[in-house]
């Protein structure tokens, strides 16, 4: 009788064990799924076709960067995606730039001989990051979040994230047609308030200017 009532609380401890992992199987799925959805093709028949992308060219120098980091060998070349990169921007109100470590995550094993990765690779060492200088500037006063943006347009029309590239060219230009990248877009207020007005933004003024 006591072998059995052990047999029980033995058979109790696995069950529990099992049930318990079974939990963590299914959290441990669940930060996956977070983890990889934004890279995630998914079928869609949404298109910027009923969209209207802001009008506009900027004319002035370009900006200079420390290294001349090629966009479009990335972009068009080796198809990677501008949130891989730019990953704040589906989330925060700047897109970001990159920290060396991702850059370093690829460049410790590709393209090692190359010039502008053996800049890189000096940054690293010297455990510094390059002084990248913002070439899509507003002023302190506009408030532009690239969240709002990307739900506005990528998120809530179910457009395929991998194309979202096409979105950031409304304001970005094609920068995968670019080295350096560099600004082709005004960004001043009659650009931003006829993107607005097309396309049935906000028109309150406390929406960009708080």
């Amino acid at each position: 009788m006591a072998v059995n009532k052990q047999n029980k609380k033995s058979f109790g401890r696995i069950g529990a064990l099992k049930h318990n992992w079974n939990i963590k199987l299914a959290l441990l799925s669940i930060l996956v799924a977070l983890a990889v959805y934004p890279f995630v093709v998914i079928s869609s028949d949404a298109s910027i076709d009923d969209v209207i992308p802001p009008v506009g060219t900027h004319v002035g120098e370009d900006v200079p960067q420390p290294i001349e980091f090629p966009h479009d060998i990335h972009v068009k070349v080796n198809k990677i995606n501008c949130m891989y990169c730019h990953t704040y921007a589906r989330r925060s109100k700047v897109a970001g730039i990159p920290p060396t470590s991702k850059c370093m995550g690829c460049h410790k094993v590709i393209a090692t001989d190359k010039p502008r990765i053996k800049e890189l690779t000096e940054y690293w060492e010297n455990k510094s990051s390059p002084p990248w200088k913002k070439v899509h500037d507003v002023p302190d006063f506009v408030h532009f979040t690239h969240e709002r943006h990307i739900k506005r347009f990528v998120t809530d029309r179910d457009f395929p994230v991998e194309n979202v590239k096409e979105i950031c060219a409304f304001c970005h230009g094609e920068v995968e047609n670019m080295t350096v990248a560099h600004k082709v877009k005004p960004l001043n207020m009659g650009f931003c308030v006829r993107c607005h007005e097309d396309n049935g933004g906000p028109a309150d003024c406390w929406t960009c200017h708080k």
